[in-house]
């Protein structure tokens, strides 16, 4: 027997009724076993070892290109939900090589500067009149299935494409390890989001409204370890992800708090306009000069493998911070000129 089915059969034999076995994972394109891993653990490792994923730790979570060494970016957010999931779905026995993966690979699609980006090629999008609008967590699946791998996609199973796709505030996700990375994300970003804006100075501690607090707790530590307890507490045994009434509530008031005071603010958002035109300008650059694209772009325009618009967003989309204004500098900002 070999190492793979010794983990599978301890999943039969360990996990709750209502978790995802591995021995029953399938992918779109038949493959050979791994006589060590699982298919869960491997699609995890796969997704780690991806270059969407190396390029998450340049990609704004709030603050756009944050200059601190202690800001949160769009990787260390999902290491960060990864393992908040984790956490939760060992408690209640259920299959956590899955969580683990569906949780690194549920931003590997988004923009650089965040949700700033993303707005700024969906409306780039519409007004082309296109028909398409552009979604982070579509663009997760694109990049899973398309662009790794010079255009082979990673193979994924369906259980974690569905959680990657469906992790987002309307989604819902078929396994209950992708409804608990899909309540995650939102617990991670809340609470982290808060700890960055202390940090920014964007709002202390105290301007937290009492009546979210005095139910999730008075600090970071203490609101995660309420809200993972309460989900933990109100799921287990149930063959559902569940939070209490109370905890739901007043993380969602929080939440509401948060976009209010935080994700609008003028501070983190003085910078945003000018992003968003940025990446608006790359935009039509590239629709008119395609051919200018990186090779394994342009091809696929040259052959009509797919409408040029989506192409020119996945190369966009893919891009980090940095190398979006780099590009913007090198294409748009007049050069010095140099003697000879």
């Amino acid at each position: 027997m070999v190492i793979r089915q010794l983990f599978e059969d301890r999943e039969m034999s360990i996990l709750s009724p209502h978790a995802s076995f591995s021995r029953d994972a399938v992918r779109d394109r038949e493959e050979e076993k791994c006589d060590v891993r699982t298919d869960y653990q491997r699609d995890r490792d796969r997704i780690v070892h991806s270059k969407a994923f190396r390029r998450m730790k340049d990609k704004t979570q709030v603050f756009l290109a944050a200059e601190g060494d202690h800001y949160r970016n769009r990787l260390t957010h999902t290491l960060e939900v990864a393992q908040l999931s984790r956490t939760i779905a060992k408690a209640l026995r259920l299959n956590e090589e899955l969580t683990e993966a569906i949780g690194y690979g549920h931003d590997l699609g988004h923009t650089p500067f965040g949700h700033s980006g993303e707005d700024a090629l969906d409306q780039a999008l519409q007004e082309l009149g296109s028909g398409f609008r552009f979604r982070h967590n579509v663009q997760s699946i694109r990049v899973v299935e398309k662009l790794e791998k010079g255009g082979r996609g990673l193979n994924l199973t369906v259980a974690v494409r569905d959680g990657i796709l469906n992790h987002g505030t309307s989604g819902n996700p078929s396994t209950l390890e992708g409804k608990i990375v899909r309540l995650c994300d939102k617990i991670a970003y809340i609470n982290h989001d808060i700890d960055d804006a202390i940090r920014g100075r964007v709002l202390t501690e105290a301007d937290l409204p009492e009546e979210y607090t005095a139910v999730l707790g008075h600090s970071v530590r203490e609101r995660l370890n309420y809200l993972i307890h309460d989900i933990i507490t109100h799921s287990r045994g149930t063959g559902q992800i569940i939070q209490s009434e109370e905890a739901a509530a007043a993380m969602l008031g929080l939440r509401s708090f948060m976009f209010r005071e935080v994700y609008r603010s003028k501070i983190v958002k003085a910078e945003e306009s000018k992003a968003k035109q940025m990446l608006h300008n790359l935009f039509l650059f590239y629709m008119e000069k395609w051919e200018t694209l990186p090779e394994e772009y342009a091809r696929r325009i040259a052959c009509a493998e797919e409408p040029k618009e989506l192409v020119v967003c996945d190369y966009i989309a893919g891009m980090t911070d940095h190398f979006a204004i780099s590009k913007f500098v090198e294409l748009f900002i007049p050069k010095g000129w140099k003697s000879i």
